[in-house]
Parts: structure tokens; C-alpha cells; sequence
């Protein structure tokens, strides 16, 4: 989107000498004679920067810029004026202007003056936003959940929040809370005060990746009117999350594999390195080490990543979370949405526990979110709950396995999963591989389960 300069000076010949001016460097341009006619404008249009001439026929520039800053403080404001007046000037800078220029002035001058102040305010704009998103992500940076395995990933991921620039690769599949457990290593370290800047690295076409990370000068290509900082330049002292590196290309795998030796880079079309002090996490659902093999991947660069490395388990996995994570979901979904729903009904939680989650805790909050648009009773019943919960393959495997449990609102959540992998054991005679498949959890998890509840074949 262009920026747009709102000309206020009631001489015609410098209205039109800078609109013509301002237009040919692309700038979008208004352009008034009076104090009135620019607060109009201001109402009815998005104005980045306003140039205020201090003599106005109608109302005096000072009082004008007053009025500017009570409508939109955002708005940048350059006072001109064809008197060296400091006293003027200061009292134009006491009012909120950006700066001034006196009259006459060369057009180059203020050009600078333009830029200056247009990349001040994209500065202050990017600080705001930061300062938003850190908000928003230390609040998500709270992982939630009782099984051994988010026990184990929690102790893991303070420790590694202790270090200062160990590089991680976080392993899972999609939507297992990668990105949550990026957030509470950079929120719960040292580097926690400085930005974590995140990127996806396969929603980005590749020709636009590399300038994304590390930026580019004035002129490295057709569209680079100006020199723009990167991801890893504007992270300096904190943290950059490559989300789905192992749908990086190779020649820009080299490129990361030099940031995290050297902690160097070059911008595109740069001839100077610029340090860096940044830690990265990595992370993808996909295997890596195959990628490898099949030399999609740098094996220098794998290996280098997996310095600490963090596996995200499956929500299939952590039966114990489902009901823990979906009554959080409910929560959060009663305050989006003005509602007052208690939880799930029996039924609910029983397909909700029987369900594989492919797309993890994201389907789980998905589904939690759509039920709670489609009812206003005080319990989330199977009504409310999409098709493949009630008619897939899960369903299929309660047809293998008709007297499995009817959970109630009474049972916790102990007593149902205890209930439910024994009358499973039981009818399938105690074959704990097609149990687990059955259950959608591996061989492991089965052993354990079968152990914390003291399960036999008697």
C-alpha cells in the first residue's frame, strides 16, 4: 500500500510542484489550500504524513497541527515555513509536529525529510506490533496437560530455556503445538525482552524467502527502492522460529547453516556482514533425517539443528489431555462468544477419547470452537460434534468392540481411560498390537498404561 502525503500550502504552484514531485516516487498525494479543507481530507482518508505550510488564509498552521494530533496522533506532520523562526519551530515541535523546513528549500531535502519520517513511523508501528504479539504469545506459551510425556516435554523445555544460544529442532506432527513449545522456550530464557520473529518457511515462495531472512539493499533488485532489515537483522538479541524448515531449499540452507556457525549474514545484494547475537529453533513434521538421505536436506546443517532436540507427542497419545485440553478450549470459546457452556456431555467425552486426532490439539480446538458456535445448551453433546467423530473409523472399531463403556458425567477421566483399555485388552484377547492400533496409541504407551493401572489378563 502507498503511503499517502497530504499537501497543505495555499500557494498553487507549490501545491502542483510537489504533488508532481511526490507522485513520480509513488507516493499517493492530496493536496489543499486551507487549514479547514485538510481536516476535512484527514476525516475521509487514511494520511500517513501531512506537509503544513505555517500560513494558512484561513486558520493559523499551529492550530491546525493541534487539531491534527487531537483527530489521529499516528499522523506524522512536517511544518514549512518561510520564516527562520526558532521560537516557531519549537513551539511547532511542542505540538506534536515531526519536524520543520524553512523556505525555500530544495526538494531533495525534503524528499530525505519524507523518508525519514515515513521510516520513523514504520519503526514505531513494527515496536507496537512486537510488543502486541509478545503479549499475545506469552500468553500462549503455557503448555497444558498431565501425561508423562507433557511432564517430560515441560522439564525438557525449562532446561533448554536455560541455555543462551543452543540451537533446537522441534520435531512433530502438524498441529502438536510446535510453535507453543518455540514460545516457552524465548518467553522463559534470557532473551525473553527482545523479539521472537517467526516465519513459515514453506508458505513463502523461494524467491522471496531469502529476503524475508536477511533482507536486502537499496537496488539489489527491480522493486528494492529501499534497503529493508530482515527477520534475522530485526531478531537481533532474541529469538527466530523457522517454522517447516525441511521445506527449505538447499541453497538456503546454507545460508541458515552460516547464521548459526558464525552468527553472520549478508543482506541480498549487500557487500557487508552484519553480526548477529540470535538464537534459532527449528521445527517440522517431517523426518529429516530422511530428507537427508535422499539428499534434500544438508546433513551439515541436520545436525547442527539437532543440538537439543524436541519431540512433540500426538494427541493420540495423551488420552489423559483430550478432556483437560477441550474443557480449556471451552473456556476461552465462553469468553470469545458470550457463552455459558458447563462441558461435555457423557457421550461427548467418549468419542472425543476414542478419536485418533490426526490434526492433533489444532483439530481438537477446531472441533471444540465449531460445537460451541452450533448450541447454546449447557453441554456440548455428539449433535454438536463433526461427522468423522460419529461416523468414521472410529466408529467402525466401537462396532468391532459393542460393549465397550459409556462414560458419565460423574466418571473421571482416570476411571474411563482405566475402563476402556481393559474391556479392549478383554476383547481382543489381549493382543496388545492390535490393541494399541485399535486405540490409536503405540505399543509403548500401551505397556505403560497396562503398568500405571495394574492391568492383567485375570
Amino acid at each position: 500500500m502507498k503511503p499517502s502525503i497530504l499537501i497543505v500550502d495555499d500557494d498553487d504552484v507549490m501545491q502542483e510542484t510537489l504533488s508532481d514531485v511526490l507522485r513520480k516516487r509513488s507516493y499517493e498525494v492530496f493536496a489543499v489550500g486551507s487549514g479547514n479543507g485538510a481536516l476535512s481530507v484527514i476525516k475521509k482518508n487514511l494520511i500517513d504524513l501531512i506537509l503544513l505550510d505555517m500560513k494558512l488564509p484561513d486558520v493559523d498552521g499551529l492550530e491546525v497541527l493541534k487539531k491534527v494530533k487531537e483527530f489521529d496522533t499516528e499522523i506524522l506532520v512536517i511544518m514549512m515555513t518561510a520564516y527562520s523562526d526558532v521560537q516557531t519551530a519549537v513551539s511547532a515541535m511542542k505540538s506534536g509536529a515531526y519536524h520543520y523546513i524553512n523556505k525555500p528549500f530544495e526538494v531533495e531535502e525534503l524528499q530525505l525529510l519524507i523518508e525519514k519520517g515515513l521510516e520513523t513511523k514504520s519503526l514505531i508501528n513494527e515496536v507496537r506490533r512486537l510488543h502486541r504479539q509478545h503479549n499475545v504469545e506469552y500468553q500462549n506459551s503455557h503448555i497444558h496437560g498431565v501425561t508423562p510425556q507433557i511432564k517430560y516435554l515441560k522439564e525438557l523445555l525449562e532446561m533448554i530455556s536455560k541455555t543462551h544460544k543452543t540451537s533446537v529442532l522441534i520435531q512433530g506432527e502438524s498441529g502438536t503445538g510446535k510453535e507453543l513449545a518455540a514460545n516457552a522456550i524465548h518467553f522463559n530464557s534470557k532473551r525473553s525482552g527482545k523479539a521472537l520473529m517467526k516465519i513459515n518457511c514453506s508458505a513463502i515462495p523461494d524467491s522471496l524467502l531469502e529476503s524475508e531472512l536477511f533482507g536486502y539493499e537499496k537496488g539489489a533488485f527491480t522493486d528494492a527502492k529501499n534497503t529493508k532489515k530482515g527477520l534475522f537483522e530485526l531478531a537481533d538479541g532474541g529469538t527466530v522460529f523457522l517454522d517447516e524448515i525441511g521445506d527449505m531449499k538447499p541453497f538456503l540452507q546454507s545460508k541458515i547453516l552460516r547464521v548459526l556457525e558464525n552468527q553472520t549474514f549478508m543482506r541480498v545484494g549487500g557487500e557487508r556482514e552484519i553480526k548477529v547475537d540470535i538464537r534459532v529453533i527449528a521445527a517440522t513434521n517431517r523426518d529429516l533425517e530422511e530428507l537427508v538421505k535422499e539428499g534434500l536436506f544438508r546433513k551439515d546443517l541436520y545436525y547442527r539443528l539437532k543440538v537439543m532436540v524436541v519431540e512433540m507427542p500426538p494427541l493420540r497419545e495423551r488420552v489423559e489431555d483430550i478432556l483437560l485440553l477441550a474443557n480449556l478450549f471451552i473456556e476461552e470459546n465462553n469468553k470469545e462468544y458470550n457463552k455459558n457452556i458447563k462441558g461435555l456431555s457423557g457421550e461427548a467425552k467418549t468419542l472425543l477419547i476414542q478419536y485418533p486426532w490426526p490434526g492433533n490439539i489444532r483439530e481438537l480446538k477446531n472441533v471444540i470452537e465449531r460445537a460451541m458456535i452450533l448450541t447454546d445448551q449447557e453441554y456440548l453433546t455428539p449433535k454438536q460434534l463433526p461427522f468423522e467423530l460419529r461416523q468414521t473409523e472410529q466408529n467402525t472399531r466401537r462396532k468391532m468392540i459393542p460393549e465397550l463403556f459409556e462414560a458419565t458425567d460423574e466418571m473421571s477421566l482416570e476411571i474411563m481411560e482405566k475402563s476402556h483399555i481393559s474391556q479392549v485388552l478383554k476383547r481382543l484377547e489381549w493382543n496388545k498390537s492390535k490393541t494399541s492400533k485399535v486405540l490409536g496409541i503405540s505399543r509403548a504407551t500401551l505397556r505403560a498404561k497396562i503398568k500405571r493401572y495394574n492391568l492383567s489378563m485375570n
